[in-house]
């Protein structure tokens, strides 16, 4: 028998039942449906939103679930507190490489030369629609509106900050038990993450008409007079991102040995999806689970994800220096590099503060452009025609850039896999379905390690991943 046992390999599936495939049919039929009949498309809106909606509302318990069991496993506030630390620092070295990356691509680019535009014949009204009166919180105020008024409060309101406090909370104080911990507190929380995961597969299987929804509307109300218009800019914007994309992948990969394209390919389905929704949430759950399938320690998993939705908004950095750039051009302003320094610095923190406010990107914007003065705060009215084709863009990018910080910040901390890794990646091990449940079981519950195609066995054989205290893995059926 061989060192590492792995179980036998499901039948191949149809194409037609897989998820990339059928969003992808989603996507396609959403653009051609927004082309052909553009007024009918308006009415698909509720469709992507309806889908996003029912995403969201297992966000919140999960990651409740998720950080709880796996603080529950590290059992150190002092780990704790390291893998914090590090990701907050690779958030930040993250964003100032965004930020830096969209200014360089302005001045190169310059994609709003010569449009010679005057601020004052600009229309605001849709711009304030936008932003709903929204303000970038301040430091203290954003710190205390990560401190819920209650906890009924912060999961009601869907409120990822102040979910991820009160379960780092209450993870650390269940690990504090020790081993007085009551198991059957334990066996209550992982059997209801299994359930919130089998509950997001039902869900996914209205993925393909959330994207077709999201797409026709996207299409059918923005569509290819906004693509024209705004043309230069927005190629300027995806070829930064792609830019950045392929150095990030680059780094990751000499850091931690990850190939980012492998782990795109085996997330396929999530990205796909998060392009035709428009929205890096509506892939969250799945994400964590894959993650977490591929090596990376349950505990990292739940404080990094959450936490990158509001501090590592990579592709978000990059449409914002760009944006200023572009809005500065635009008007007939010149920007020193006194100025641009400036904007990078105001938006390292604006950037920071984004998750939650209505129109984020419109209010970082109008703050930015009010602090430096260089140009009228209404020319930022300019990018009400742009922003939405800048999403697609934004949330891959997001989503990408988090992922790798997940597998960076696992590594430094000695709690990457990276056999179980290489395995998941190259295909030699496939983990069940991500939405039905875990995909290694924990002991005693290897009955749950099944998928709907495949009923429960008495003794199945899957690949387990063991940490040794010399930090070896050992594999073992």
């Amino acid at each position: 028998m061989s060192e590492v046992e792995i179980a036998a390999k499901p039948k191949k599936q149809r194409w037609y039942r897989s998820l990339f495939v059928q969003v992808l049919i989603g996507i396609a039929l959403g653009i051609a449906t927004g082309i052909l009949f553009p007024e009918f498309s308006h009415h698909l809106a509720p469709l992507g939103e309806g889908f996003i909606k029912l995403i969201k509302m297992v966000v919140a318990p999960l990651i409740f679930l998720v950080i709880v069991t796996g603080i529950a496993k590290v059992g150190s506030m002092k780990a704790l507190g390291q893998i914090g630390a590090k990701a907050l620092l690779w958030f930040m070295g993250a964003t100032i490489c965004a930020l830096g990356l969209g200014l360089l691509v302005g001045n190169l680019v310059q994609p709003g030369s010569g449009l010679n535009i005057d601020p004052a014949t600009l229309d605001t009204s849709a711009l304030d629609e936008k932003t709903q009166g929204g303000h970038m919180p301040g430091g203290v105020e954003f710190v205390m509106h990560i401190i819920p008024t209650s906890v009924f409060d912060a999961f009601a309101t869907n409120s990822l900050l102040q979910v991820l406090l009160f379960s780092i909370l209450f993870g650390v104080a269940l690990a504090s038990y020790s081993e007085s911990a009551p198991p059957v507190l334990m066996d209550v929380i992982d059997q209801s993450l299994h359930v919130i995961f089998r509950i997001v597969g039902y869900i996914m299987y209205l993925a393909p008409l959330g994207a077709f929804g999201a797409m026709a509307y996207t299409v059918g109300n923005y569509g290819a007079g906004s693509l024209k218009s705004f043309g230069i800019l927005v190629l300027a914007a995806y070829g930064a991102a792609l830019f950045f994309i392929v150095v990030l992948a680059t780094v990751v990969r000499l850091l931690t040995g990850v190939n980012p394209w492998k782990f795109v390919k085996y997330c396929r389905e999530e990205f796909m999806l998060a392009l035709g929704t428009g929205s890096s949430e509506a892939v969250m759950p799945r994400i964590i689970k894959k993650l977490d399938n591929a090596g990376c320690d349950r505990a990292v998993v739940g404080l990094v994800i959450p936490t990158g939705y509001s501090f590592n908004l990579d592709g978000a950095a990059i449409y914002l220096s760009l944006a200023m750039m572009f809005l500065a051009q635009a008007v007939g302003v010149d920007l020193g590099f006194g100025e641009q320094l400036a904007i990078m610095g105001i938006l390292i923190l604006s950037s920071k503060g984004m998750a939650g406010v209505p129109g984020s990107a419109f209010v970082a914007l109008s703050a930015t452009a009010a602090a430096i003065g260089a140009f009228p705060v209404a020319a930022v009215a300019l990018l009400l025609g742009a922003d939405r084709l800048m999403d697609s863009m934004r949330v891959f990018t997001n989503l990408f850039g988090n992922c790798m910080a997940t597998f960076v910040v696992a590594n430094w901390e000695g709690l990457l896999d990276k056999d179980k890794m290489r395995a998941v990646l190259d295909g030699t091990v496939t983990p069940d379905d991500p939405d039905d449940v875990v995909a290694h079981p924990h002991p005693g519950h290897e009955h749950l390690a099944t998928t709907p195609a495949q009923p429960a066995i008495e003794k199945p054989e899957a690949l387990t991943v063991n940490r040794t205290p010399e930090g070896t893995v050992n594999h073992h059926a």
